[in-house]
């Protein structure tokens, strides 16, 4: 579905990423995991057209390095950043529609969907969006990507800085998506909840992919995990 293939991407001078290649498979949870500053989000905004980059990004056997970001969005992945990036004065409701790709087509996430999943934002849906805890703005921004209608959903560290009861909705919500035949790139520090979800986990670091493996691999590799995820 998605193959990264020797992909360097760059901050002005400095050199991000070097050669980094991996596939995300139809219907699977791909972690993707390494201590910060180890280029996990700068992969995901390379994918995403935001950085400088070049290699090659095969979407459905498709190359879109060199595409503009909303084209890529438009082609069925979906974003969800680190920094969350809610329209703080825009309502919880407004926000879910900016989500959609066209007010004309029907996608298979709806927005009683999306209050279903989380009442939480039913209860708030005329709430302005900057006014929510760090909680349910992620949720929202989830929910808001997933609007789109995407068959690839690319999030950024969504438990940073939630509570361990709001974690666990998130860990549900994205066995949810899997589900409903949505494949997703899991950008994750914690370690717990990234194999406990997930299909196969690649280890980053250096800007480089330095394992691929499941989980059950990945426990077993003492290595890998003291070198390259514990602090």
């Amino acid at each position: 579905m998605l193959k990264i293939d020797n992909l360097h991407a760059f901050y002005g001078k400095s050199h991000v990423l070097h050669g980094v290649h991996f596939e995300v498979h139809e219907g699977e949870i791909t972690a993707l995991l390494g201590r910060n500053g180890s280029g996990r989000s700068t992969t995901a905004k390379a994918i995403m057209g935001l950085v400088d980059c070049h290699g090659s990004v095969l979407w459905k056997g498709q190359e879109i390095t060199g595409k503009r970001t909303y084209e890529i969005a438009h082609l069925g992945i979906g974003y969800v950043p680190e920094s969350r990036d809610i329209f703080p004065t825009l309502t919880v409701e407004q926000n879910l529609y900016l989500g959609q790709k066209s007010a004309r087509k029907t996608g298979r996430w709806s927005l009683a969907d999306m209050y279903q999943m989380f009442p939480r934002l039913e209860e708030r849906k005329n709430t302005l969006a900057g006014v929510m805890s760090g909680g349910e703005q992620q949720m929202l921004t989830l929910c808001r990507t997933l609007m789109g209608d995407p068959d690839l959903i690319i999030i950024d560290e969504p438990t940073e800085g939630l509570a361990p009861k709001i974690v666990e909705l998130v860990a549900q919500y994205l066995k949810e998506l899997k589900k409903r035949g949505i494949s997703v790139l899991l950008i994750e520090q914690k370690l717990t909840i990234a194999m406990d979800i997930s299909d196969r986990c690649m280890v980053m670091g250096h800007g480089s992919i330095v394992f691929t493996g499941t989980p059950d691999e990945l426990r077993q590799d003492n290595y890998i995990r003291k070198e390259w995820l514990e602090v």
